[in-house]
């Protein structure tokens, strides 16, 4: 492995360092964006049992928040459910902005190293090109600086796209993923709000909170 770092040449160590980044928020993003973790299973079934044996009180929404990241949108509609639907939806929604922007944590500098992986590939090969031309003299072509300036080029170029490649996927994987925990807490958001204001009919009518 330290006989292709030294090969490749010094524009090697930012695709080495860009590399190292990229798994390890890949990795970082595996453990966080799990679904029970983001979204679990029948926390708005629970939450509206709740609600209807016993109402609202401070304790249980701000245990409620510290649940999950769904549970810090529900909680932002049952602290206003006093208020009318526009206010409880508003305070939703404002709660789901922000619970979105954490979970998108990281994507954007995931996706920028898919993007620049190849250039900083590009890069190194350019500096191969220099290397090759430079091995070119009145007197002869010095056979030894033509192979490095070779080996430069083509191992900064695959080292480019083999990280651009996982990078990229795994970002777009994130990304549709987080989408995907957005929709759904929309979905059970509008559900509460609609069950506070006696607007649903599949769930038992909700008793007025305390």
């Amino acid at each position: 492995m330290f006989a292709i770092i030294q090969a490749a040449g010094w524009p090697i160590w930012f695709l080495l360092l860009a590399s190292v980044i990229a798994v390890a928020l890949i990795i970082e993003r595996t453990l966080t964006l799990r679904e029970g973790k983001i979204v679990p299973r029948n926390l708005l079934d629970q939450v509206i049992a709740v609600y209807n044996r016993d109402g609202i009180s401070d304790d249980v929404v701000n245990r409620l928040a510290k649940d999950s990241p769904l549970g810090q949108v529900l909680a932002a509609g049952l602290r206003n459910f006093h208020s009318s639907r526009y206010v409880m939806k508003e305070a939703v929604e404002e709660a789901g902005r922000s619970v979105a922007h954490d979970l998108e944590r990281f994507l954007t500098t995931l996706g920028t190293i898919a993007s620049a992986a190849p250039l900083l590939g590009l890069f190194g090969t350019v500096i191969g090109m220099i290397e090759i031309f430079g091995s070119q003299s009145p007197a002869g072509t010095n056979p030894q600086q033509l192979a490095h300036g070779i080996s430069v080029a083509l191992y900064n170029t695959a080292f480019g796209i083999a990280i651009s490649i996982p990078s990229l996927i795994f970002y777009r994987h994130f990304k549709n993923k987080v989408d995907g925990f957005v929709v759904q807490m929309e979905q059970d958001a509008a559900k509460l709000v609609d069950i506070v204001h006696g607007e649903r009919t599949d769930y038992a009518q909700a008793p007025k909170g305390r």
